[in-house]
C-alpha cells in the first residue's frame, strides 16, 4: 500500500520494513575480568552489537540498570560497582564503528584490571556469554511516495521499524545516516533542518516507542514549518 501526498517527483517511494535480531551463541565465554578482555579482543562484530542494542528489541520485563549486557554482568556477576557504571556510559552512538567502541571496551576493563589485585571469578553459570546477532528484514508492504506521507506514517511505526530505519541503518553505510535522513537528502534544502535535527538524535539511552515519538515530532514540527514557506 503505498501512501502518497504530493505530485509525483520520480524518486522511489520510502519502504518501511520491519526486522527482528536472531540471537547466535559463539561459543565464547568469560568466566572473569581477564577472560572477558581476552574475548572482547577477538569477538565478532555482531556480538557487540548484540550486547549494546539487542536488548532494545528484546526488552526485559525490568528496566536494565546499566543499559547493555556487559554492565549488567559486572554489577550483577562480577559483583564490580564500579566497572558496570564505567560501561554503562559507553553510548555506541559516539563511536566511528563498532570497531572503535570496541577499543573502548577494551580500555575500560584493562583499566580496571590495572586497578585491581585479584580476579573474581564467578561460577560456571554465571560467566559471560557472548552472543552474537543476525539481523532478519521483512518489507511490510507499505510505502511513503512523500515526506508528507512519511511524517504521517511514523507516529504508527511498529518498534521493529523505528529500529531498523533509524538504528539499524545508522550501522550500514554511510555509517551514521538513518534510512529517513537518507531519503529526505534527495529532496533537497528544502528538508534540510529536519535531516540535521534528525542527525542530531541520540537513540540509545531512551526505548523505541520514545524514540518514534521524537522522530514523530520532528517529522511534524518541521514539515509544517517548511511547507509554510513559499519557495523562491
Amino acid at each position: 500500500m503505498t501512501e502518497n501526498n504530493g505530485p509525483a517527483t520520480g524518486m522511489e517511494p520510502f519502504a518501511i520494513k520491519d526486522c527482528t535480531l536472531i540471537a547466535l551463541a559463539t561459543g565464547r565465554k568469560a568466566q572473569n575480568l581477564k577472560e572477558l578482555r581476552d574475548q572482547l579482543v577477538a569477538v565478532e562484530s555482531s556480538s557487540l552489537y548484540y550486547h549494546f542494542w539487542g536488548g532494545m528489541l528484546h526488552p526485559g520485563f525490568e528496566e536494565r540498570e546499566y543499559g547493555n549486557d556487559l554492565g549488567e554482568w559486572a554489577k550483577h556477576c562480577l559483583h564490580d560497582a564500579r566497572l558496570a557504571e564505567r560501561l554503562a556510559v559507553i553510548d555506541p552512538s559516539g563511536f566511528e564503528d563498532l570497531e572503535e567502541m570496541r577499543q573502548a571496551l577494551i580500555d575500560v576493563v584493562e583499566e580496571r584490571l590495572d586497578e585491581t589485585e585479584s580476579l573474581t571469578w564467578v561460577p560456571v553459570d554465571r560467566q559471560f556469554q557472548f552472543i552474537r546477532s543476525q539481523i532478519v528484514v521483512f518489507d511490510t508492504g507499505r510505502s511513503a511516495a512523500a515526506p508528507e506521507a512519511l511524517a504521517a506514517i511514523i507516529p504508527e511505526l511498529a518498534p521493529e521499524s523505528v529500529f531498523y530505519h533509524f538504528i539499524d541503518a545508522r550501522q550500514r553505510a554511510p555509517y551514521g545516516e538513518d534510512d529517513f535522513h537518507a531519503w529526505l537528502s534527495a529532496w533537497g534544502e528544502r528538508y534540510g533542518e529536519l535531516c540535521r535535527r534528525l542527525e542530531a538524535i541520540d537513540p540509545y539511552f531512551t526505548s523505541l516507542h520514545d524514540l518514534r515519538d521524537q522522530i514523530a515530532a520532528l517529522f511534524a514540527d518541521l514539515l509544517k514549518e517548511a511547507n509554510d514557506v513559499e519557495p523562491a
